[in-house]
């Protein structure tokens, strides 16, 4: 039994759309209502595929919207927009059915400036390149033969399972350590900082990996902070920054050791394939058998020569019997030449020394002859001398002072010790000394009395004493 509400008109069913026809609609509808409109904002994830369609998210403070520029419009465009650019586009605000995204179709793109990012990140580097943070010279070489990496990323991050495959393929023998940290959001960099001061001090890896996978601008900001740039500058270790891709330049790149376009990328340059260590240790292996073949060849041969010079020990005595004997002559000859050469010119000094010798005998008796003549000489002129000496013994015998005190004289001599010779050179009542044979005597002169012979008795008497006595 059908019932009324079936069949009344008024309750018929409204058409069904597919998706497709909706989106279709859609797609119409906005096409009418927003013409080709100029449009400003900054570029974000920029993508250039390989058919040359650009694909990227144009933004503001607020809002963002997706956006393409196909190849046919791309290739008058006259610039390749970078990450942050601030641009403005002349395009269609349309929908992509098939996913049923709203987005814009680009036809026209001019720059607008740069964005607030990129100029953010502009100003940063150029104040750390001024403070040396990237100078070439500061950083450091990777160790040639890595045992452990530490990895400071997300765990989450499929940046780590990359970096994780790579090291597994290139290198299982490297011991990986990781420090967790969170790689974008609130205080994102102040705790990859402390993760990378961690490894830092911790010192337990060879090198040490940065990484991230790609991501917008506003994504990877965490490493455009001074603070990631500080701690890796001042890491122990080498650090290798891999963020983003190829395309996407952060902060840490130019303040790390060594850049990588890839996590990936990094994991590879931090480690050398264990196959090329294998080949290296085969080659050296190789090399070494070879040396020590030549060795051994050169050794033999070198026996061999040796046992062709070998003599019998009866002939090597022999030999060394003459050679013995050739020395001990020649030592005899070195030691007798000399001797006999000496003995040689003694022999002339000996002849021309008979030649020059004086004749001893007739010498000892003429000397003998003069020591006759000068004893007979010496004994004349003593025997004279002595003769001279006693007459002169006997005249300073009668001479002498004493004798005459001894026959009864006296000398006078007043206080001052002068000799007096005249009664003139006496006054009455003066001391006067008298020296007399037995000693000396005090007197004083009562008066004085002058005789005309004692005066001249007593001047002769005056001129007798020795001139000592005076």
């Amino acid at each position: 039994m059908q019932s009324n509400f079936d069949l009344d008109p008024v309750y018929a069913a409204p058409p069904v759309l597919t998706v497709t026809a909706l989106n279709q609609q859609v797609a119409r509808l906005l096409e009418r209502s927003f013409p080709l409109t100029w449009i400003g904002g900054e570029i974000s994830n920029f993508t250039k595929a390989s058919s040359g369609h650009w694909y990227f998210t144009l933004k503001d403070d607020a809002a963002q919207v997706r956006a393409v520029m196909f190849r046919g419009r791309a290739q008058y465009a006259g610039f390749v927009p970078r990450e942050g650019d601030k641009v403005e586009v002349r395009a269609l605000v349309t929908l992509y059915g098939a996913r049923g995204d709203y987005q814009i179709n680009i036809e026209a793109i001019r720059r607008a400036g740069v964005g607030a990012l990129y100029e953010a990140f502009l100003r940063l580097k150029e104040r750390l390149a001024a403070q040396g943070l990237f100078d070439p010279g500061r950083k450091r070489p990777l160790p040639l033969f890595v045992r452990s990496v530490g990895i400071v990323t997300s765990p989450q991050a499929a940046a780590l399972r990359d970096v994780l495959t790579a090291l597994q393929r290139r290198a299982p023998h490297v011991r990986v350590v990781l420090y967790p940290t969170p790689v974008q959001g609130q205080m994102a960099a102040e705790k990859i900082a402390r993760a990378i001061d961690c490894a830092s001090r911790r010192a337990e890896t060879d090198v040490l990996l940065v990484c991230r996978g790609g991501g917008s601008i506003e994504d990877l900001w965490s490493f455009n902070e001074e603070i990631v740039a500080v701690a890796i500058a001042n890491c122990s270790m080498p650090v290798i920054v891999g963020v983003g891709h190829e395309t996407d330049f952060t902060i840490a790149d130019f303040s790390a050791d060594l850049r990588a376009a890839t996590p990936t990328a990094a994991a590879e340059l931090a480690v050398t394939p264990r196959a090329d260590w294998l080949g290296s240790l085969a080659a050296d292996a190789l090399d070494l058998r070879r040396a020590m073949r030549r060795t051994l060849a050169d050794a033999n041969l070198g026996l061999d020569n040796c046992a062709r010079r070998l003599l019998s020990p009866a002939a090597r005595i022999g030999q060394q019997r003459l050679r013995l004997l050739g020395l001990s002559t020649a030592l005899t000859h070195a030691v007798r030449a000399p001797v006999n050469r000496q003995a040689f010119a003694l022999a002339q000094l000996r002849a021309r020394w008979g030649r020059h010798r004086p004749d001893l005998r007739a010498l000892r008796a003429e000397l003998a002859s003069q020591q006759r003549r000068c004893g007979a000489s010496f004994a004349g002129q003593l025997g004279q001398r002595r003769e001279a000496l006693a007459a002169l013994a006997a005249q300073l015998e009668m001479l002498n002072p004493q004798r005459t005190l001894e026959r009864g004289y006296a000398i006078v001599s007043d206080a001052a010790g002068r000799v007096l010779r005249a009664p003139s050179q006496i006054a009455a009542g003066e001391p006067l000394t008298l020296r007399l044979a037995g000693g000396s005597a005090e007197v004083g002169v009562a008066s004085l009395r002058a005789l005309p012979e004692k005066i001249a008795a007593a001047k002769q008497i005056s001129n007798e004493t020795p001139s000592d006595l005076q």
